[in-house]
């Protein structure tokens, strides 16, 4: 099993933490966390993008101009999409890009993404994170202390209002809870903190 120091709000060292290798510790599948991260970007898309074809363009009752005798190709409609104003080839219309990814494949890409973060040594363990009330200057300060990089993910085991709020004004820091977390998020932040009670949820959720 993988060791990890345990730290404090402060940076400073309580103790250590084993991580189980069946989720922090496996070889890191590349593909697993690609067709992942393509399967998030998509679900993102509003696909609301839409054009009109030649037959929903208006205009195009009668031909512009006579057939022979003007020195142009000839033309039977303005709503041709070679005509300006015309209509466009293959128009785009509103769809839904969002599609479904194996549970399996789900599942070791997030344990993947997990394992990388402890190889490249990005993870931060806490032994606690509260905040007496929301206040982004105390979250800065801990941000410094622990020595997180300037895009960072907080993941915590139940809903801390105080933290959410703490986080929400500060460019590239990010908060989700072990149930909401995605690969996407995970390998998009420089660190990726968590809490010992959000590891034993982690481990319980994934092994």
């Amino acid at each position: 099993m993988a060791t990890v120091k345990v730290l404090d709000m402060t940076g400073k060292e309580t103790g250590n933490i084993e991580l189980s290798d069946q989720i922090f510790g496996i070889e890191p599948n590349q593909y697993a966390v690609h067709e992942m991260v393509k399967n998030y970007l998509a679900n993102q898309r509003q696909g609301t993008q839409s054009a009109k074809t030649r037959g929903e363009v208006r205009g195009g009752g009668r031909k512009p101009f006579r057939q022979k005798g003007t020195g142009r190709h000839r033309q039977g409609s303005t709503t041709d999409p070679s005509q300006i104003g015309g209509g466009i080839v293959f128009a785009p219309k509103p769809r839904d890009y969002s599609y479904k990814v194996p549970k399996k494949l789900r599942r070791l890409a997030m344990k993947s993404a997990l394992s990388s973060k402890v190889l490249e040594n990005e993870i931060i363990v806490l032994d606690s994170l509260t905040f007496e009330e929301p206040k982004t200057k105390e979250m800065i300060k801990f941000l410094e202390n622990v020595k997180a990089a300037k895009r960072a993910l907080i993941i915590m085991a139940e809903k801390d209002e105080n933290v959410v709020r703490s986080a929400n004004n500060i460019p590239g820091i990010s908060t989700a809870l072990v149930n909401t977390m995605n690969v996407y998020e995970i390998i998009n932040h420089g660190s990726f903190i968590v809490t010992k009670e959000a590891v034993k949820k982690i481990e319980e959720v994934y092994s």
